[in-house]
């Protein structure tokens, strides 16, 4: 099933609203949500998919899942052409209820955005080698949203943010936010890396005690 998109020129505030006024039923599959962004797409969709991770809402077991498809519209991004969604993963249905606290809390979130972005910093969305490499960053942003680190805290926010910024500087031509964008991709990364050398670290603290605890009982 192709995805079909007509022109407009609303705001991410009211498209956001529309949509959520447009979902009905118990659930709704993540193709018809996109079907429902309108226009401003795959970008809006990735903006979407990550609002459960800025906001205290919660949708269960989505973080692989979406994380996931917003890899792939990153590589659609750098590639310059729509991107493949496999059919199992568009077909994921995600219950309404579950949906529209994420929507109400997301829509302000967007009305804020609404208010400072513009096309500005053209250099860094206005020619093609740019924006793959815009992409490339968009993407590696959603690997590290796909990391299996939601019980530690911000582990899903900070990628979140630098998906958000990317979607934001590359839908609107923003370059302020492009650089936004990869400050907490950066951020993420250094975030990350300390939190391996703490386990490391916290790894080595217990073979070192482990080690103590026969020499100690020998002593005995």
């Amino acid at each position: 099933m192709s995805v079909q998109f007509q022109d407009t020129q609303k705001s991410l505030s009211q498209t956001l609203n529309d949509v959520a006024e447009s979902v009905t039923g118990e659930s709704i599959t993540l193709r018809q949500l996109l079907m429902l962004v309108g226009e401003q797409g795959l970008l809006l969709f990735c903006m979407i998919l990550i609002i459960p991770f800025l906001l205290p809402v919660s949708i269960p077991g989505v973080s692989t899942v979406f994380g996931l498809l917003i890899v792939l519209i990153g590589i659609g991004v750098t590639l310059n052409r729509l991107p493949w969604l496999p059919n199992r993963l568009m077909e994921r249905s995600i219950k309404t209820a579950d949906l529209r606290p994420a929507f109400e809390k997301g829509a302000n979130l967007f009305a804020r955005l609404d208010r400072i972005i513009r096309p500005r910093m053209l250099a860094l969305t206005n020619n093609a080698v740019t924006n793959r490499i815009n992409g490339l960053a968009l993407t590696f942003s959603g690997v590290l949203l796909m990391a299996p680190l939601s019980l530690i805290p911000f582990s899903n926010t900070i990628p979140g943010i630098a998906v958000l910024f990317f979607a934001v500087g590359l839908l609107q031509r923003d370059g302020v936010f492009i650089l936004l964008g990869y400050a907490a991709m950066i951020g993420t990364v250094i975030y990350f890396g300390a939190l391996a050398l703490a386990a490391i670290a916290m790894g080595q603290g217990i073979s070192s005690l482990i080690g103590i605890v026969p020499s100690f009982m020998s002593v005995l």
